[in-house]
């Protein structure tokens, strides 16, 4: 089981990036796949997720109405869209993939995945 993200960068504040988070070795169909980051100096955080069983998706109150996470069931992939970017938002970013099926809701918590990428650098300049 390996997840590997892809898509980060350095870009100014209120860009884009759009963060991919692929599957090898197993089917994201009935798993759920969160987004994390964690920047210098503090605790990683949840930042959205998505239910592949159901659809559900939720957003950390940080990047709502700014980010979009979505799936792609034909590549085995997910995707982190991340629009009005600021500079708080830079981090390393992290999916994660946690065996479902799990229906009407989405993990947020770092200790409720059990599966990592090794993460992706994301900095915004100001």
């Amino acid at each position: 089981v390996q997840l590997v993200e892809s898509g980060g960068g350095l870009v100014q504040a209120g860009g884009s990036l759009r963060l991919s988070c692929a599957a090898s070795g197993f089917t994201f169909d009935d798993y759920a796949i969160g987004w994390f980051r964690q920047a210098p100096g503090k605790e990683r955080e949840g930042v959205s997720g998505i239910s592949r069983s159901d659809g559900t998706t939720y957003y950390a109150d940080s990047v709502k109405g700014r980010f979009t996470t979505s799936s792609d069931n034909a590549k085995n992939a997910v995707y982190l869209q991340m629009n009005s970017l600021k500079p708080e938002d830079t981090a390393v970013y992290y999916c994660a993939a946690r065996e479902g099926p799990i229906r009407g809701w989405v993990p947020s918590g770092v200790i409720e995945y059990d599966f990592w990428g090794q993460g992706t650098q994301v900095t915004v300049s100001s």
